[in-house]
């Protein structure tokens, strides 16, 4: 179905590096980024996101194709510059409804091309694969994929601290069959991220990238993508058990108020159908109560670009709208070439049973290491359909050099008071 929204230290910033094929990314001397407003800490986040409210958020139905982009007078990026954050209000909404829905299925649009294939319509959008497989470092206990020489010598990157122990008894869940989703106690750095848009509380599921003011996440741009998105937070390894397993991070904001989200400008102003290839979002979190960021806490997962579309083996998690855990399923990814010319380009496509609304934002992960319980994230729910028509069948943007320049724009920022 449709995808919805149901949304550092100065020397670990030093060490990082950024193994692009560009070479390492130049980092001034790093002040760790606080929380740039005292409306939006840690203690009064997890204040206002109270167990209830969380189990009694909801998904929405994303922008109508055409009214995704935000209105010219609201605060929107400049087209050659970084892309700013998305909007925010201190306001707070009254909460939902108490009785968390399922989201209806829309009916499925008109078939699509092949998904085998071989080439892309012309689209500019849609980078051609680049050097395979070029990563951001992750931890260390992570196997590495094998990437081509960078043009620069890379720096050493830093230790992250190891992920802890997973709260739940099946700590390395993977489903024997291939395609078949199941729910499962979920890992640490994978979680829901809750927004209030209008009057609501909705979710979306989000992931822990790595990065060097290691306090990065990465979900679907259509998930943070409005000009009243707020009280934006990121709860590692959710269930309706275990609501705050490691506590909560919000999601800072700058001077001004707005969340420190970076989506594409294109995304922004061309909308989820037009911009499709180009739906992804980074946002940086404040650190929880105990002061630490998100990576020393969960640990964090490497950003790859540049890599194929077709991995023989894919781990995809998601938080399903209504569900109490999360879902985990692995397979194979291929290669989807829109027919559409309302929504052009190339996708990553994997089959797996059960991911309907919430699931928008989850990590497509490679090689994913079950001892370390991280990978290399090479895409995530969204893109086409804003992650597909149906809930067995998802789609993700192909992270090329526009998800790349993203993503060094976002280290920039998050770098910056």
């Amino acid at each position: 179905m449709r995808r919805l929204l149901t949304v550092v230290t100065a020397a670990a910033a030093a060490a990082a590096a950024l193994m692009l094929p560009g070479g390492a990314l130049p980092v001034a001397p790093a002040e760790r980024a606080e929380a740039a407003s005292e409306r939006w800490s840690a203690r009064e986040a997890t204040a206002f996101w109270t167990e209830d409210r969380m189990a009694s958020a909801l998904p929405v139905t994303e922008p109508e194709p055409g009214s995704g982009a935000v209105p010219a007078s609201g605060p929107g990026p400049a087209a050659a510059g970084p892309a700013s954050p998305g909007p925010s209000s201190p306001a707070t909404a009254p909460s939902p409804a108490a009785d968390p829905a399922s989201p209806a299925r829309p009916e499925a649009p008109p078939a699509p091309a092949s998904p085998d294939a071989a080439v892309p319509a012309p689209d500019a959008a849609v980078p051609a694969p680049e050097a395979p497989d070029a990563a951001v470092p992750g931890p260390a206990s992570a196997t590495p994929s094998p990437a081509a020489p960078a043009p620069a010598p890379p720096t050493e990157p830093a230790v992250p601290v190891p992920a802890p122990a997973p709260s739940g008894s099946d700590k390395a869940a993977v489903p024997a069959t291939n395609g078949v989703g199941q729910d499962f106690d979920g890992i640490p750095v994978v979680g829901r991220m809750f927004v209030m848009q209008g009057g609501g509380a909705y979710f979306c599921t989000a992931s822990v990238v790595s990065s060097p003011s290691r306090d990065m996440v990465l979900s679907a741009a259509h998930c943070l993508l409005g000009t009243d998105t707020r009280q934006v937070a990121f709860v590692p390894q959710y269930t309706r058990a275990k609501p705050r397993p490691y506590g909560l991070f919000p999601v800072l904001r700058d001077a001004a108020g707005r969340s420190k989200v970076w989506i594409a400008p294109r995304y922004r102003t061309d909308g989820p159908d037009r911009a499709a290839t180009l739906d992804v979002a980074f946002a940086q979190v404040g650190p929880g109560s105990d002061g630490l960021p998100v990576e020393d806490v969960v640990g964090g997962n490497r950003l790859v670009t540049g890599a194929t579309f077709n991995h023989p083996k894919v781990t995809l998690i998601g938080h399903p709208a209504a569900a109490a855990r999360p879902r985990v399923c692995v397979n194979k990814t291929t290669k989807f070439t829109s027919g559409d010319p309302k929504s052009p380009g190339s996708f990553l496509r994997i089959d797996c049973t059960g991911y309907p609304g919430g699931t928008s934002g989850g990590p497509f992960l490679a090689r994913y290491d079950a001892q370390t319980m991280t990978g290399d994230v090479v895409g995530v729910i969204g893109g086409w359909k804003t992650g597909g028509p149906t809930a067995d069948t998802s789609y993700s943007s192909y992270f090329g050099a526009e998800i790349r320049k993203l993503y060094q724009t976002a280290v920039a920022g998050a770098l910056v008071r």
